[in-house]
């Protein structure tokens, strides 16, 4: 099995009451209980971000994931399958499923 990476993308925002992150919080819970073993991590949410260019120059990134997680599964496929019941997409956001793969 390979870990793969699930990175949000697109407009989100944090919770603008205790009642809306109970909620938000319970959906992503329901999700993991759903996904059981196949969580390596549950991840985070993400914010600023800067970029870094080849000559060593910083600037405020453009474009930057709005959280991840870490799954395994057997296949690429497999683990899309699983991504498909992400609490964002209802949020209007795009996951990206990546496979990672131990390079040391």
């Amino acid at each position: 099995m390979a870990n793969y990476l699930l990175t949000y993308h697109g407009e989100g925002g944090m919770p603008t009451s205790a009642e809306e992150t109970e909620k938000i919080m319970a959906v992503w819970t329901a999700w993991f209980t759903k996904l059981g073993a196949a969580v390596v991590d549950g991840g985070n949410p993400a914010s600023r971000a800067k970029a870094i260019s080849p000559d060593g120059s910083v600037m405020d990134a453009t474009s930057s994931p709005t959280g991840y997680s870490i799954i395994k599964a057997d296949t690429l496929d497999h683990a899309v399958e699983l991504a498909k019941g992400c609490p964002v997409l209802a949020a209007g956001q795009v996951v990206l499923v990546t496979e990672t793969f131990d390079a040391m």
